[in-house]
C-alpha cells in the first residue's frame, strides 16, 4: 500500500501584478498560501526567495511599476515559478558578488536554491523562470512520509468499506478521501469517549504533535 493513492490537484495559476517593492511582501504571502494548499511547505522558503529576486530583477532592470505576471505550476515533480514582464531586451544575468557586496546577488540566490533557471524571450516580453526540487515523483504526488502513507492506506480501507455496495468501484478522489478522514477523526473521538478518555485532551495533544512535526518538516 505504498505510494500516492490520492493524487493532489495542483493546477497552474497566474497572478498579474505591478513590479513594485511594496508588492513583494504580498507576493511572498500568496506563494506561501498556495504551497501550503499544495502540500509543499518544505519548498516555501526557497520559493519566496525566487519570487522576491525575480520580481526585484524586474524592478531594477526594467523599471518600478512595470506590469508583470507571476505563474506557478508543476513540471513533473518540480515546482516551476515564472515572472513575466515587458522588458524583453533586458535579460537577467548571473554575476558573482564579492565579499560583502550586496549588488548582483539576485540571480545568484536563485541559482543557489533552484535546480535550474532560465529566460524565455517572446518579442518585446520575457519570462524568467526557475524550478525547485520537491522530492515528488509526479506533479500530483505527495512527500514520501511513512505517516502519510499509513494514513492513505487506512483511508483507502475505510473508503472501500463504505462503498462495497457499488458494483463498479472507482478510485476515491482527494475530496472523497477528505470526507472519509473527517468521519474517521470523529469516530476515533467517539471511541475515546466511550472508553472513558478525554476526547478534547486527545485532540489538543494531536494538534500539538501535528504542529511539531509540521515545523520539523519545514525545517528539513
Amino acid at each position: 500500500m505504498s505510494g500516492c493513492r490520492f493524487g493532489v490537484e495542483r493546477e497552474r495559476w497566474e497572478l498579474p501584478f505591478l513590479a513594485e517593492a511594496e508588492e513583494l511582501a504580498g507576493l511572498r504571502r500568496v506563494i506561501r498560501l498556495h504551497l501550503e494548499l499544495w502540500g509543499l511547505s518544505s519548498t516555501i522558503y526557497a520559493a519566496q526567495i525566487c519570487v522576491t529576486e525575480l520580481t526585484s530583477n524586474v524592478i531594477k532592470h526594467v523599471g518600478a511599476g512595470t506590469s508583470a505576471c507571476l505563474t506557478v505550476s508543476m513540471n513533473g515533480g518540480c515546482l516551476r515559478i515564472e515572472v513575466s514582464d515587458s522588458g524583453g531586451q533586458r535579460l537577467p544575468t548571473l554575476t558573482r558578488a564579492a565579499g560583502l557586496d550586496e549588488q548582483g546577488r539576485g540571480m545568484q540566490l536563485v541559482e543557489e536554491v533552484a535546480a535550474r533557471w532560465g529566460v524565455i524571450v517572446r518579442g518585446t516580453s520575457k519570462t524568467t523562470w526557475c524550478e525547485l526540487a520537491t522530492g515528488l515523483q509526479s506533479a500530483d504526488g505527495h512527500v514520501a512520509d511513512e505517516q502519510v502513507a499509513k494514513a492513505e492506506a487506512l483511508l483507502g480501507l475505510c473508503g472501500l468499506g463504505e462503498r462495497r455496495e457499488s458494483a463498479h468501484l472507482k478510485p476515491m478522489s482527494v475530496k472523497e478521501a477528505a470526507e472519509v478522514a473527517t468521519g474517521l477523526i470523529a469516530d476515533l473521538l467517539l471511541w475515546l469517549r466511550a472508553h472513558g478518555c478525554d476526547a478534547d485532551e486527545a485532540l489538543d495533544r494531536a494538534q500539538v504533535l501535528f504542529e511539531v512535526e509540521s515545523e520539523a518538516e519545514g525545517a528539513a
